[in-house]
């Protein structure tokens, strides 16, 4: 692995340098990182994170209570796990599992009310790039960004 290489990411073709930017990743060599457990509700890895977009992978370790994200649509490919979720309607809650693919506009109230399966693994592409902060609890009582979301250490 060289200095500009995720961990989990293959090495760059050798006339190429890899960057945050471009290179070959193993999800499932990825998502194989995460602990079993974590203090924070999701932790989360960067695979390239640029004003435009960013793309991550994360678990999710419990239910995520309503919130929403002010700066960033959000693409979510469901890479392993089963649960269920909720965009703008409670009452729309379905579950989820491997293949699928949510997607939703900035500003849109989502929740996952289960884990059911786990471990939950999602590759997310955020437009333009989610900053770690950008995530407002519809109930204050049920979260701060330091609450929600910490990188894989």
């Amino acid at each position: 692995m060289n200095d500009s290489q995720h961990p989990g990411q293959s090495p760059a073709p050798s006339s190429a340098h890899a960057t945050p930017q471009m290179g070959r990743f193993d999800l499932h060599e990825l998502a194989a990182k995460f602990p079993a457990t974590a203090k924070t509700m999701l932790l989360d890895t960067y695979l390239s994170d640029t004003p435009e977009a960013s793309v991550r992978l994360f678990r999710p370790y419990r239910e995520v209570r309503p919130h929403y994200h002010v700066g960033c649509d959000e693409v979510l490919y469901v890479l392993s796990g089963k649960g269920t979720f909720w965009m703008r309607d409670p009452s729309e809650t379905a579950p989820f599992g491997p293949g699928q693919l949510l997607i939703f506009p900035r500003r849109t109230v989502h929740a996952m009310p289960s884990l059911l399966e786990t471990p939950v693994v999602f590759l997310a592409i955020d437009t333009p790039r989610r900053a770690p902060d950008d995530i407002i609890f519809v109930d204050s009582a049920d979260g701060t960004a330091s609450d929600f979301i910490a990188a894989i250490e």
